[in-house]
C-alpha cells in the first residue's frame, strides 16, 4: 500500500477492543494509541487510529500493530513492503470503472506495468449503504503492486484505466515518486449516489427515489437500483479516514437527463463536501482544498447530428465558465475529452491513453506547478463586427493555435427562440492572425442580432482529434467546448 507523504502526515486506524492499548511500529518509531471507548460494529469492537509523524523517505517500510486480545496474548498485524508517496482517489461511473484490458493499446500497456513497482493498486467492491460506515462492504483488488497481473485485470474490474494511466504518467513525471491509486467507481450511476445528504440539499434536490442502473462489473450486467448518497455511505466515506493527496473524476453520461440543469451545483458541493469531511475526519490533516480532476463528457452517438445533454453536462462541469481552473471552486483541473471519438466503443471510448495524457499534463500543472502546457486555448474575447457580419475569437492560455478544421462552430441571431437547437447555423472559422479567428456569419443573420455563438455542442462534435481548434505547441490540447451569450 501507500501511505501519505510529507509534509502531510499519515493516519492508519483499525478495529480492537474497547479501551484497548493499541501500538504500532514503523521505520523504527513506536506509536502508543487507547482505542475508543464506544463500539464501531456489529462485532463489537471499536477504533483505534494513530497520526503518524510525516515521512520523506519512501521506504519500503513494514507496519507492525499489537493489541492485548485476552488470557494475556498479544494479537500482532503486519503490513509489508509499505511506501509513503502520493494517494489518489479515482471515482465516478462506467468511464472511470472501465479496464485497462478493455482500452486500445491494452496489451502493450499491461506488458509495460511490470516497470511500475512503485504504483500500487486498490479497487472497492460495487456496494450500497443505506448510512455512511467505517469499513468497506466489500474489495475487489486488496493494495496490490503495479505489475500486469494487477493492471491486467478482468474487464470494468480492474485496474481502473484512466486511474491507472494517470497514475503511471504523473508518476514518470514526478521522478518516480511513489503512487497510491484507490478505485472506487460504478458504471451507471448519477452524481446524486456519490453526495452525501447535505450536499443534495442545498442544491434543492429532494426526491430519494430507488431507480435501476447498469452494474457494470457484475454478473451478467443484471440491473439494480439504488439511490441518493447510498454509493457514498459505502465506497467514498470508508475511506476519509485516510489521508489523500487528492481524488479524479469521471461521470456525467447518467445526468444527461436527470437532474441536468442542477449539475453545476451538484458537482461543485460533492466536491465541497468530499474535502469538508476528508478534512474533518483526517483532524484537519487533510487539505480543505485538495485537487480535484475531471474528465469532461466523451462522445455517444455516431451521426454527430444529435445535441442532447452532454454539451450542456460538459458546460456545468466548468460551473458555466468553460473551462478549469477558475474562480467558481478552486483548485480544480481537468481532460477533455469530446474529440477522442470510437464509434465501436460508444459511449465508452477506448481512447483512455489521451484523456490520461490530458488529466496528468493538467494535474501536474495545476497542484504539482510544473511548467507543463495543459488544457488547450481558452476563449478571452469575442466580438461581433460592424453589420454582423464575423465574429473574431481570440484565444489565450498558449502561445499559439492550430485552426484543424473550420467547422464546429455555430451562431443564433433569433433572441429567446435560440433555445431551440434548429436555431443554431453552422459558422465556418478561418485564421485571422496570431492567436485569432473569425467566424463567417450566415447569411440569415447578416445585420441582425447576434445572440451567442457556440463550440463543439454535440453530443459527438467532430471525427477523432479533428476540432477546430488545438494547440500549436501541443497536438494533444483541443480547445474546450464553449458558449457565449452577447
Amino acid at each position: 500500500m501507500v501511505l501519505q507523504r510529507a509534509p502531510q502526515r499519515a493516519v492508519v486506524w483499525g478495529y480492537g477492543d474497547t479501551k484497548a492499548h493499541t501500538i504500532l511500529t514503523i521505520n523504527n518509531k513506536v506509536y502508543h494509541t487507547i482505542s475508543r471507548d464506544e463500539p464501531a460494529n456489529k462485532l463489537g469492537e471499536s477504533i483505534w487510529s494513530v497520526t503518524l509523524d510525516a515521512e520523506t523517505a519512501e521506504g519500503p517500510f513494514e507496519v507492525i500493530v499489537t493489541q492485548p486480545i485476552g488470557n494475556g496474548s498479544v494479537g500482532t498485524i503486519s503490513l509489508n513492503n509499505v511506501l509513503y508517496g502520493d494517494v489518489w482517489l479515482c471515482s465516478g461511473q462506467s468511464n472511470m470503472q472501465m479496464a485497462v484490458i478493455n482500452i486500445f493499446n491494452a496489451s502493450t500497456e499491461i506488458a509495460n506495468a511490470v516497470n511500475y513497482p512503485k504504483i500500487r493498486l486498490f479497487t472497492a467492491a460495487l456496494k450500497e449503504a443505506p448510512a455512511p460506515i467505517e469499513e468497506l462492504l466489500g474489495i475487489v483488488q486488496k493494495w496490490s503492486v503495479g505489475s500486469p497481473s494487477s493492471v491486467g485485470g478482468p474487464s470494468y474490474q480492474y485496474a481502473s484505466a484512466v486511474c491507472w494511466l494517470y497514475g503511471r504518467m504523473i508518476h514518470v513525471a514526478l521522478n518516480n515518486r511513489p503512487i497510491g491509486l484507490i478505485a472506487t467507481s460504478w458504471g451507471g450511476t448519477p452524481i446524486e449516489f456519490w453526495m452525501p445528504p447535505p450536499a443534495l440539499q442545498e442544491c434543492g434536490v429532494t426526491k430519494k427515489k430507488r431507480i435501476p442502473f447498469e452494474p457494470y462489473g457484475q454478473p451478467n450486467f443484471q440491473r439494480l437500483t439504488a439511490t441518493d448518497s447510498e454509493l457514498y455511505n459505502a465506497m467514498i466515506y470508508p475511506f476519509t479516514r485516510m489521508v489523500i493527496t487528492g481524488a479524479i473524476w469521471y461521470q456525467g453520461e447518467s445526468n444527461a437527463y436527470r437532474n441536468r440543469d442542477k449539475y453545476t451545483c451538484m458537482f461543485s458541493k460533492m466536491i465541497q463536501y468530499w474535502r469538508q469531511v476528508w478534512n474533518t475526519r483526517t483532524s484537519g490533516i487533510s487539505d480543505p482544498n485538495f485537487p480535484f480532476g475531471f474528465v469532461q463528457l466523451s462522445t455517444n452517438e455516431r451521426t454527430g447530428n444529435v445535441v442532447g445533454g452532454f454539451p450542456w453536462i460538459r458546460w456545468y462541469q466548468t460551473f458555466g465558465v468553460g473551462h478549469v481552473p477558475n474562480n467558481v471552486v478552486p483548485n480544480v483541473f481537468m481532460a477533455t475529452a469530446m474529440d477522442l471519438r470510437d464509434d465501436d466503443g460508444d459511449i465508452h471510448p477506448r481512447t483512455k491513453e489521451d484523456v490520461g495524457y490530458r488529466l496528468s499534463r493538467a494535474g501536474l500543472a495545476v497542484f504539482y506547478k510544473q511548467n507543463v502546457e495543459f488544457l488547450g486555448p481558452i476563449v478571452s474575447n469575442a466580438v461581433v463586427t460592424s453589420g454582423s457580419t464575423n465574429i473574431d475569437i481570440t484565444y489565450s492560455n498558449v502561445t499559439g493555435i492550430e485552426l484543424r478544421s473550420s467547422a464546429g462552430f455555430e451562431v443564433c441571431c433569433q433572441g429567446a427562440a435560440c433555445s431551440n437547437d434548429n436555431q443554431w447555423f453552422a459558422a465556418p472559422a478561418s485564421m485571422k492572425g496570431g492567436l485569432t479567428i473569425t467566424l463567417t456569419v450566415p447569411s440569415s443573420c447578416v445585420s441582425q442580432t447576434i445572440y451567442g455563438f457556440r463550440y463543439l455542442w454535440r453530443e459527438t462534435p467532430c471525427p477523432f482529434k479533428q476540432a477546430a481548434v488545438y494547440s500549436a505547441t501541443d497536438s494533444n490540447l483541443p480547445s474546450p467546448p464553449y458558449l457565449k451569450i452577447f
